[in-house]
């Protein structure tokens, strides 16, 4: 991929996300993404149902709402309207970043409609700071995006992990050989479909792992569907149906620094699906993605959901099977609708056993992480300070992934910023880069101790000066 502020924009029929595979090709890989992020979806209502105290049936009636609104933001940022949506193959649904916050909400005494008010006028907040976001591109080269792209991945890995062992660590076989050997069951049908099956097969191999692993799963009487017809087979969601929201500064304030996170979280990602699929971002179109993230935001207490964000573990998907096409994941977008309206559907999802997401998710996760090496190993390091601003950054993301408490004793903005890998790598990379890269007063000549790391020869060929913005996120 060329240089995203200077290379004239792709024409629509050369750009790789606007391919168009037909109608039974988009509901299978459509399909599959559902599958990939639906562990995901469902757990923040889930979280937050049981922390208001609400009823099985509300924290279903919450769980459809999120999966509703996943679906509208799926279809705006991927289709698209005039100066919203990135028309990225991003999967759309809540945000994981606002589970602490709306909990300290809940905790302090107050009730799901402020969690919603506080919602609606942070995602206000953000859409107004959005034209400064969009043009921090040029802070993003190789070496900012494969430090994040690479956390990306490594911070989704204890969620593979937690998968595999069984999804709930209160239910009996947590942790035992049978999930995590199904888990491995699942990861091998994985390797050998990519292995021996033809492009068709390889692609859609995540998938078809999850149907068979599902299957040996209900023979092994791991997993059973008979509670499938149990509530109703199709709701609409309500308007406003846990009430309208109520507006409180100190839950706002405490929003907006979730919207900040979700932003350059947002930023990363639709960096990453560009540099996956090698198609040029810029700041407009860097821009659109955030816009259509900040409405969904806004627009989502009304249906019962919380802040929208792009879901990094479906960037694995797009990285794994080679689908580049939009299309694929608003077909995604549209089957999210559909589970919204079909609660009988997301009920035969959920049967899926969480150690079958935890096979494939080991393979999706891990090759975001390799995509975000790649990315790095066309990064220059002689003789510049390029090499610790990569470890650093990677080594801040980890803290939080390898020490979940570290900032446990922290004031609650801290933690509600640096708690995930993906925000800290991220604002990392970008402080370093802007101290080392482009304010160079006080760098020495030649800091060959951190250059040394590459094993070349420091007298090397003239090289391309580190402060020039990202030609791209990839070649």
């Amino acid at each position: 991929m060329e240089t995203v502020l200077n290379t004239p924009a792709l024409t629509r029929q050369q750009r790789p996300e606007d391919e168009h595979l037909g109608l039974p090709a988009n509901i299978l890989y459509g399909f599959q993404h559902v599958l990939t992020m639906y562990g995901g979806i469902i757990a923040v209502p889930l979280i937050v149902g049981q922390a208001a105290g609400l009823a099985p049936a509300e924290i279903g009636i919450l769980i459809a709402s999120c999966l509703f609104m996943g679906g509208l933001a799926t279809l705006l940022q991927t289709l698209g309207l005039p100066f919203f949506g990135c028309q990225l193959p991003l999967v759309q649904g809540v945000s994981f970043a606002s589970v602490a916050t709306i909990l300290a909400i809940l905790s302090a005494g107050a009730s799901l409609p402020s969690v919603f008010g506080a919602v609606m006028a942070a995602a206000l907040l953000g859409f107004l700071i959005t034209p400064v976001f969009s043009r921090i591109i040029r802070f993003f080269p190789p070496l900012v995006t494969g430090s994040v792209i690479t956390t990306i991945g490594l911070s989704l890995m204890p969620v593979a992990a937690h998968w595999a062992m069984g999804g709930n660590a209160k239910a009996p076989g947590f942790g035992g050989t049978a999930n995590i050997g199904l888990a491995a069951a699942t990861l091998v049908i994985v390797l050998l479909l990519s292995k021996l099956g033809n492009a068709t097969i390889s692609r859609l191999s995540i998938l078809l792992a999850m149907v068979l692993g599902t299957m040996i799963a209900w023979g092994a009487g791991m997993t059973n569907f008979s509670r499938v017809m149990d509530g109703p087979a199709f709701a609409v969601p309500t308007l406003f149906h846990f009430g309208m929201p109520e507006f409180h500064p100190a839950a706002i304030l405490s929003m907006f620094i979730v919207i900040l996170v979700v932003l350059v979280e947002t930023s990363a990602d639709i960096l990453a699906v560009g540099d996956i699929i090698k198609t040029p971002i810029d700041s407009r179109r860097l821009g659109d993605g955030l816009r259509a993230d900040m409405v969904s935001s806004m627009v989502a207490p009304v249906f019962g959901s919380f802040t929208q964000s792009a879901f990094a573990q479906n960037v694995g998907l797009v990285a794994v099977t080679g689908v580049k096409s939009r299309y694929v994941v608003a077909t995604s977008g549209i089957i999210l609708l559909v589970l919204g309206l079909l609660p009988v559907l997301g009920r035969v999802i959920a049967a899926v056993p969480a150690s079958v997401l935890g096979g494939a998710g080991l393979v999706l996760f891990g090759t975001v992480a390799a995509s975000g090496i790649r990315t790095l190993a066309r990064v220059d390091y002689e003789n510049n300070m390029n090499l610790i601003i990569v470890a650093t950054s990677v080594g801040f993301g980890m803290i939080p992934i390898a020490a979940p408490h570290f900032y446990d004793h922290f004031p609650a903005w801290v933690a509600t910023i640096f708690h995930s890998g993906i925000s800290s790598a991220a604002i990392m990379a970008i402080l370093l880069n802007l101290l080392f890269n482009h304010l160079t007063t006080g760098n020495p000549d030649k800091p060959s101790v951190f250059a040394a790391g590459t094993g070349h020869d420091q007298s090397a060929t003239p090289h391309a000066d580190p402060r020039t913005p990202a030609k791209s996120l990839a070649h």
